[in-house]
């Protein structure tokens, strides 16, 4: 198997040539890592002729401690000494750095490994970061590196105007198809963002790539993102936070395993076995979270196993299940209310299914092919799109 280079492998045999004699600050968590395991804020604070002058911690900070939606404060780095400002707070406001942090900088290097999927955030980060550098004309620079889930297959609808925020910050599909460097260049044409913009492509990845063909050890981006077997089944299983039924947090397989007190887990299992979902089985399974929805309660649910990646729609798996578990569920299943990612006025399962169209349409009892219906076009406008900005074949 011949092993991908990440953008930061690539930097580092160019011994971060194009950083010398700059001021330096880095958006990076613990997957900012080489081929050896060194962190790029250890490599930027060893690496002759550059400055390492600030980091910058994205959701779950630079270490990667902290949970899902919980705010990242200020500090310093233990390991380089220099000043660390969060960019994950308890307003958006707090999503963007300052223009009084950027101050001084010659560059902004963002190194962060993203899942494929539009609600993970640090591709936010990343674009709210690139505006930031636009209005203080500070370069940015993105070290890119593999999408988990390949570059080929899509799935899903776009965000709509009304349901943007920090899962869906603009108009992408649910499953996306792009790297973070792509997502990048997208980003910062289609939608006015005009920063000074250098993206670092990895060398020998190839779109119809998934993780495991890569050679690249898995680093959890994220607490809950500890597998590539959890990224494949986030895109659809990450709508359960909208939702008052575990998606898993707190156990050992977060996301690939979904569940609630309340529910029969034989008849929920049938109840899935009846769609006919491709690539994919259903498993009873019992759990009790140690963190989270339900914490410290015995849960039953269904364990997902994915049996063909290439067939697997984990999108329409996902509405299938909260589908079937509000059919099963004996009118304990209820919808998220309270603010979600710093929206208090639409429902948290809106925001991530960007439309309201799945929940009114699993509340009215539609099957499963009107969910969906209108995805498919939306999918196709997207890849035309995204076709000028990709940069691997």
């Amino acid at each position: 198997m011949t092993k991908v280079k990440t953008g930061l492998d690539v930097w580092v045999e160019q011994g971060f040539s194009a950083l010398k004699g700059r001021r330096v600050g880095a958006i990076v968590n613990p997957t900012s890592v080489d081929s050896r395991f060194h962190h790029l804020a250890d490599l930027l604070r060893n690496a002759p002729g550059v400055t390492l002058a600030a980091l910058f911690g994205p959701e779950h900070g630079i270490r990667g401690e902290a949970q899902y939606m919980v705010a990242v404060g200020e500090a310093k780095d233990r390991r380089t000494g220099v000043p660390v400002h969060s960019l994950y707070g308890s307003t958006f406001e707090s999503l963007s750095p300052r223009q009084e942090w950027l101050s001084g900088l010659d560059a902004l290097v963002f190194d962060i490994q993203d899942v494929g999927s539009r609600y993970y955030t640090y591709v936010y980060t990343m674009a709210l970061a690139m505006k930031a550098a636009a209005q203080a004309r500070v370069p940015f620079y993105v070290l890119d590196r593999p999408n988990p889930l390949g570059g080929v297959a899509l799935e899903g609808n776009l965000v709509g105007e009304g349901y943007r925020s920090f899962v869906g910050l603009y108009p992408l599909p649910n499953r996306h198809g792009m790297t973070a460097g792509e997502l990048a260049r997208l980003f910062n044409a289609e939608f006015g963002i005009g920063c000074e913009l250098t993206v670092v492509p990895c060398e020998g990845w190839r779109r119809e790539m998934y993780w495991s063909d890569t050679g690249l050890p898995f680093l959890p981006p994220s607490p809950n993102m500890p597998t590539p077997d959890t990224a494949l089944v986030y895109p659809g299983m990450c709508l359960g936070e909208g939702t008052n039924v575990s998606e898993g947090r707190g156990t050992c397989r977060p996301f690939e395993q979904f569940g609630a007190p309340w529910l029969d887990a034989e008849a929920l299992v049938a109840r899935l076995d009846r769609e006919r979902l491709p690539g994919v089985a259903f498993r009873p399974v019992g759990f009790t979270p140690t963190f989270d929805k339900f914490r410290g309660e015995s849960c039953s649910g269904a364990f997902i196993h994915v049996t063909d990646r290439a067939t697997f729609q984990p999108l329409r798996t996902g509405i299938a299940i909260f589908q079937a578990v509000r059919d099963v569920g004996e009118g304990q299943f209820a919808w998220r209310a309270d603010a979600y990612e710093f929206v208090e006025d639409v429902p948290a399962f809106d925001l991530l299914c960007g439309t309201d169209q799945v929940r009114r349409g699993i509340e009215a009892g539609w099957p499963l092919s009107k969910l969906l219906e209108g995805f498919s076009a939306q999918t196709e406008t997207f890849e035309k799109q995204r076709a000028p900005y990709l940069l691997y074949t």
